[in-house]
Protein backbone atom coordinates (compact mmCIF):
# COMPACT_ATOMS: atom_id res chain seq x y z
CA UNK A 1 0.00 0.00 0.00
CA UNK A 2 2.39 1.81 1.00
CA UNK A 3 4.83 1.87 -2.57
CA UNK A 4 1.19 2.65 -4.37
CA UNK A 5 1.09 5.45 -2.65
CA UNK A 6 4.58 6.54 -3.25
CA UNK A 7 4.28 5.85 -7.00
CA UNK A 8 1.34 8.24 -6.80
CA UNK A 9 2.99 11.23 -5.47
CA UNK A 10 5.69 10.50 -7.65
CA UNK A 11 3.77 10.38 -11.01
CA UNK A 12 1.23 13.08 -9.87
CA UNK A 13 4.04 15.07 -9.35
CA UNK A 14 6.23 14.17 -12.84
CA UNK A 15 2.43 15.07 -14.57
CA UNK A 16 2.39 18.26 -12.83
CA UNK A 17 5.58 19.23 -13.76
CA UNK A 18 5.20 18.19 -17.49
CA UNK A 19 1.65 20.40 -17.26
CA UNK A 20 3.50 23.16 -15.81
CA UNK A 21 6.39 23.09 -18.63
CA UNK A 22 3.39 22.35 -21.36
CA UNK A 23 1.66 25.62 -20.54
CA UNK A 24 4.63 28.43 -20.59
CA UNK A 25 6.48 27.11 -23.39
CA UNK A 26 5.50 26.12 -27.16
CA UNK A 27 5.58 21.99 -25.98
CA UNK A 28 2.08 22.53 -25.31
CA UNK A 29 0.72 23.16 -28.40
CA UNK A 30 1.17 20.44 -32.06
CA UNK A 31 1.13 22.64 -34.96
CA UNK A 32 -0.66 21.28 -37.51
CA UNK A 33 -0.65 24.25 -40.40
CA UNK A 34 -3.92 25.30 -40.76
CA UNK A 35 -4.31 25.11 -36.25
CA UNK A 36 -2.46 24.26 -32.93
CA UNK A 37 -3.63 21.16 -31.14
CA UNK A 38 -3.38 21.85 -27.54
CA UNK A 39 -2.29 18.78 -25.79
CA UNK A 40 -1.55 19.94 -22.04
CA UNK A 41 -4.68 18.26 -21.45
CA UNK A 42 -3.31 14.64 -22.18
CA UNK A 43 -0.91 14.34 -18.98
CA UNK A 44 -4.29 14.99 -16.65
CA UNK A 45 -5.73 12.41 -18.52
CA UNK A 46 -2.76 10.09 -18.01
CA UNK A 47 -2.71 11.22 -14.39
CA UNK A 48 -6.66 10.26 -14.12
CA UNK A 49 -5.99 7.15 -15.60
CA UNK A 50 -2.60 5.66 -13.54
CA UNK A 51 -3.12 7.62 -9.73
CA UNK A 52 -6.88 7.70 -9.63
CA UNK A 53 -9.85 10.38 -10.47
CA UNK A 54 -8.78 12.49 -7.04
CA UNK A 55 -5.35 13.03 -8.14
CA UNK A 56 -6.45 13.42 -11.82
CA UNK A 57 -9.11 15.97 -10.05
CA UNK A 58 -6.11 17.65 -8.78
CA UNK A 59 -3.92 17.88 -12.12
CA UNK A 60 -6.66 19.30 -14.28
CA UNK A 61 -6.85 22.14 -11.67
CA UNK A 62 -3.98 22.77 -11.95
CA UNK A 63 -3.85 22.89 -15.51
CA UNK A 64 -6.85 25.50 -15.13
CA UNK A 65 -4.55 27.59 -12.64
CA UNK A 66 -1.72 27.46 -15.70
CA UNK A 67 -4.44 28.84 -17.82
CA UNK A 68 -5.44 31.00 -15.51
CA UNK A 69 -2.30 32.77 -14.79
CA UNK A 70 -1.36 32.44 -18.63
CA UNK A 71 -4.42 34.41 -19.51
CA UNK A 72 -4.00 37.20 -16.69
CA UNK A 73 -0.52 38.11 -16.88
CA UNK A 74 0.36 37.91 -20.83
CA UNK A 75 -3.00 37.63 -22.31
CA UNK A 76 -2.61 36.44 -25.98
CA UNK A 77 -6.13 38.03 -27.22
CA UNK A 78 -9.41 40.26 -26.44
CA UNK A 79 -11.21 36.80 -25.33
CA UNK A 80 -8.37 35.94 -22.62
CA UNK A 81 -10.99 37.42 -19.97
CA UNK A 82 -13.30 34.19 -20.30
CA UNK A 83 -10.30 32.29 -19.04
CA UNK A 84 -9.22 34.89 -16.27
CA UNK A 85 -11.58 36.04 -13.17
CA UNK A 86 -9.32 38.98 -12.82
CA UNK A 87 -9.58 40.15 -16.61
CA UNK A 88 -13.41 39.68 -16.42
CA UNK A 89 -14.36 41.45 -13.33
CA UNK A 90 -12.72 44.59 -15.39
CA UNK A 91 -15.24 43.03 -17.93
CA UNK A 92 -18.59 42.19 -16.72
CA UNK A 93 -18.01 42.80 -12.56
CA UNK A 94 -18.31 40.76 -10.24
CA UNK A 95 -20.61 38.16 -12.32
CA UNK A 96 -17.52 37.82 -14.16
CA UNK A 97 -15.42 36.17 -11.63
CA UNK A 98 -17.39 33.65 -11.44
CA UNK A 99 -17.87 32.58 -14.88
CA UNK A 100 -14.29 32.63 -15.76
CA UNK A 101 -13.60 30.49 -13.08
CA UNK A 102 -15.87 28.33 -14.16
CA UNK A 103 -14.51 27.99 -17.92
CA UNK A 104 -11.12 28.08 -16.27
CA UNK A 105 -11.52 25.10 -13.69
CA UNK A 106 -14.43 22.93 -13.88
CA UNK A 107 -13.93 21.65 -17.35
CA UNK A 108 -10.43 21.13 -16.76
CA UNK A 109 -10.87 19.58 -13.29
CA UNK A 110 -13.71 16.82 -14.83
CA UNK A 111 -10.58 15.61 -17.88
CA UNK A 112 -9.04 14.16 -14.58
CA UNK A 113 -12.02 12.84 -13.98
CA UNK A 114 -14.60 11.63 -16.44
CA UNK A 115 -11.59 9.19 -18.46
CA UNK A 116 -10.82 7.62 -15.44
CA UNK A 117 -13.90 5.71 -15.52
CA UNK A 118 -14.37 5.96 -19.07
CA UNK A 119 -12.00 3.44 -19.20
CA UNK A 120 -12.97 1.34 -16.33
CA UNK A 121 -16.39 1.31 -18.83
CA UNK A 122 -14.43 -0.05 -21.85
CA UNK A 123 -12.43 -2.22 -19.85
CA UNK A 124 -15.17 -4.38 -18.28
CA UNK A 125 -17.22 -4.00 -21.75
CA UNK A 126 -13.98 -5.78 -23.62
CA UNK A 127 -13.48 -8.12 -20.80
CA UNK A 128 -17.40 -9.27 -20.67
CA UNK A 129 -18.82 -12.14 -22.30
CA UNK A 130 -20.29 -10.17 -24.90
CA UNK A 131 -16.73 -9.05 -25.90
CA UNK A 132 -16.92 -9.68 -29.34
CA UNK A 133 -19.61 -7.58 -29.88
CA UNK A 134 -18.64 -4.82 -27.86
CA UNK A 135 -15.37 -4.99 -29.40
CA UNK A 136 -17.00 -4.30 -33.21
CA UNK A 137 -19.23 -1.27 -31.25
CA UNK A 138 -17.14 0.66 -30.08
CA UNK A 139 -14.22 0.31 -32.42
CA UNK A 140 -16.84 1.36 -35.16
CA UNK A 141 -17.79 4.62 -33.18
CA UNK A 142 -13.64 5.40 -33.29
CA UNK A 143 -13.45 4.81 -36.82
CA UNK A 144 -16.37 7.09 -37.32
CA UNK A 145 -15.23 9.68 -35.04
CA UNK A 146 -11.97 9.53 -36.62
CA UNK A 147 -13.00 9.66 -40.41
CA UNK A 148 -15.34 12.95 -39.18
CA UNK A 149 -12.12 14.27 -37.31
CA UNK A 150 -9.97 13.63 -40.88
CA UNK A 151 -12.69 14.80 -43.41
CA UNK A 152 -12.29 18.29 -41.26
CA UNK A 153 -9.18 18.46 -41.20
CA UNK A 154 -8.15 17.32 -44.79
CA UNK A 155 -11.02 19.32 -46.10
CA UNK A 156 -9.34 22.17 -45.02
CA UNK A 157 -6.71 21.71 -47.92
CA UNK A 158 -8.85 20.48 -50.60
CA UNK A 159 -12.23 21.49 -52.02
CA UNK A 160 -12.71 18.01 -53.85
CA UNK A 161 -14.74 16.77 -50.44
CA UNK A 162 -15.40 13.28 -52.78
CA UNK A 163 -11.51 12.80 -52.40
CA UNK A 164 -11.43 13.91 -48.81
CA UNK A 165 -14.13 11.91 -48.02
CA UNK A 166 -12.61 8.80 -49.56
CA UNK A 167 -8.92 8.97 -48.24
CA UNK A 168 -10.55 9.69 -45.00
CA UNK A 169 -12.93 6.75 -45.11
CA UNK A 170 -10.19 4.36 -46.50
CA UNK A 171 -7.86 5.50 -43.32
CA UNK A 172 -10.77 5.23 -40.66
CA UNK A 173 -10.81 1.39 -42.07
CA UNK A 174 -7.64 0.60 -41.64
CA UNK A 175 -7.61 2.04 -38.04
CA UNK A 176 -10.48 0.33 -36.94
CA UNK A 177 -9.40 -3.05 -39.02
CA UNK A 178 -6.34 -2.77 -36.43
CA UNK A 179 -8.06 -1.99 -33.63
CA UNK A 180 -10.13 -5.09 -34.01
CA UNK A 181 -7.23 -6.94 -34.66
CA UNK A 182 -5.29 -5.70 -31.96
CA UNK A 183 -8.21 -6.23 -29.13
CA UNK A 184 -8.92 -9.69 -30.89
CA UNK A 185 -4.80 -10.16 -29.71
CA UNK A 186 -6.19 -9.79 -26.05
CA UNK A 187 -5.11 -6.36 -26.01
CA UNK A 188 -7.79 -4.48 -24.86
CA UNK A 189 -6.29 -1.49 -23.30
CA UNK A 190 -5.52 -0.07 -25.92
CA UNK A 191 -9.13 0.94 -27.18
CA UNK A 192 -9.67 2.07 -23.40
CA UNK A 193 -7.02 3.98 -24.16
CA UNK A 194 -7.99 5.63 -26.56
CA UNK A 195 -11.90 6.13 -25.78
CA UNK A 196 -9.87 7.42 -22.23
CA UNK A 197 -8.26 10.33 -24.20
CA UNK A 198 -11.16 10.99 -26.71
CA UNK A 199 -13.29 11.98 -23.52
CA UNK A 200 -10.70 14.10 -21.90
CA UNK A 201 -10.59 16.03 -24.93
CA UNK A 202 -14.35 16.32 -25.43
CA UNK A 203 -14.98 17.40 -22.15
CA UNK A 204 -12.71 19.89 -22.03
CA UNK A 205 -13.61 21.33 -25.36
CA UNK A 206 -17.36 20.86 -25.03
CA UNK A 207 -17.39 21.98 -21.81
CA UNK A 208 -15.37 25.43 -22.25
CA UNK A 209 -16.83 26.20 -25.40
CA UNK A 210 -20.04 25.35 -24.29
CA UNK A 211 -19.63 27.83 -21.06
CA UNK A 212 -18.45 30.40 -23.15
CA UNK A 213 -21.95 30.18 -25.47
CA UNK A 214 -23.87 30.13 -22.44
CA UNK A 215 -22.08 32.43 -20.47
CA UNK A 216 -20.13 35.07 -22.58
CA UNK A 217 -21.87 35.20 -26.27
CA UNK A 218 -22.51 39.05 -26.17
CA UNK A 219 -19.12 39.59 -24.45
CA UNK A 220 -17.40 36.66 -26.54
CA UNK A 221 -18.78 38.53 -29.62
CA UNK A 222 -17.60 41.99 -29.07
CA UNK A 223 -13.78 40.19 -28.60
CA UNK A 224 -14.18 38.65 -31.76
CA UNK A 225 -15.78 41.59 -33.43
CA UNK A 226 -18.57 39.48 -34.40
CA UNK A 227 -22.30 39.70 -34.36
CA UNK A 228 -23.95 37.91 -31.20
CA UNK A 229 -25.94 35.86 -33.83
CA UNK A 230 -22.92 34.52 -35.63
CA UNK A 231 -21.30 32.89 -32.29
CA UNK A 232 -22.81 29.44 -32.24
CA UNK A 233 -21.70 28.86 -35.91
CA UNK A 234 -18.08 30.22 -34.92
CA UNK A 235 -18.16 27.80 -31.75
CA UNK A 236 -20.03 24.93 -33.45
CA UNK A 237 -16.86 25.43 -36.32
CA UNK A 238 -14.00 25.03 -33.22
CA UNK A 239 -15.98 22.13 -31.97
CA UNK A 240 -16.51 20.32 -35.04
CA UNK A 241 -12.84 21.26 -36.02
CA UNK A 242 -10.48 21.72 -33.24
CA UNK A 243 -12.07 19.56 -30.68
CA UNK A 244 -12.52 16.21 -32.85
CA UNK A 245 -8.63 16.93 -34.09
CA UNK A 246 -7.17 17.66 -30.43
CA UNK A 247 -9.61 14.70 -29.26
CA UNK A 248 -7.86 12.23 -32.43
CA UNK A 249 -4.11 13.50 -31.21
CA UNK A 250 -5.40 12.36 -27.80
CA UNK A 251 -6.28 9.20 -28.27
CA UNK A 252 -2.98 8.26 -29.91
CA UNK A 253 -0.97 10.07 -27.46
CA UNK A 254 -2.93 8.26 -24.34
CA UNK A 255 -3.20 4.89 -26.13
CA UNK A 256 1.12 4.88 -27.00
CA UNK A 257 1.88 6.36 -23.38
CA UNK A 258 -0.64 4.32 -21.60
CA UNK A 259 0.12 0.74 -22.83
CA UNK A 260 3.92 1.80 -22.47
CA UNK A 261 2.68 2.96 -18.55
CA UNK A 262 0.72 -0.07 -17.88
CA UNK A 263 3.55 -2.46 -18.27
CA UNK A 264 5.06 -0.84 -15.28
CA UNK A 265 1.70 -0.36 -13.54
CA UNK A 266 -1.28 -1.80 -14.88
CA UNK A 267 -4.41 0.18 -14.72
CA UNK A 268 -6.21 -2.45 -16.15
CA UNK A 269 -6.30 -4.63 -13.06
CA UNK A 270 -8.74 -2.31 -11.53
CA UNK A 271 -11.57 -3.28 -14.34
CA UNK A 272 -10.92 -6.80 -13.82
CA UNK A 273 -11.49 -5.91 -10.12
CA UNK A 274 -14.49 -4.13 -10.58
CA UNK A 275 -16.31 -6.95 -12.82
CA UNK A 276 -15.63 -9.68 -10.20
Amino acid sequence: MSNNKTFKLVLTSLFAAIIVIMAFTPLGYIPLVVINATIIHIPVILGSLFCGPKHGAVLGFLFGFTSFIKNTVTPASLSAFVFSPVLAFDTMGVSGIFKSAFICFVPRILVGVVPYFIFLAVMQALLSEKKQVWNAVLNVLLGVFLFIGLRAFIGKWFENMVAVSVVSCVIAVIVTALLLWAVAGKDSGVVAFAYAGVSGALVNTLLVMGGIYVLYKEAYAVALGKEASAILGVIGGVISFNGVIEAIVAAIIVSGVGVALNRVKPVAEKSKKASV
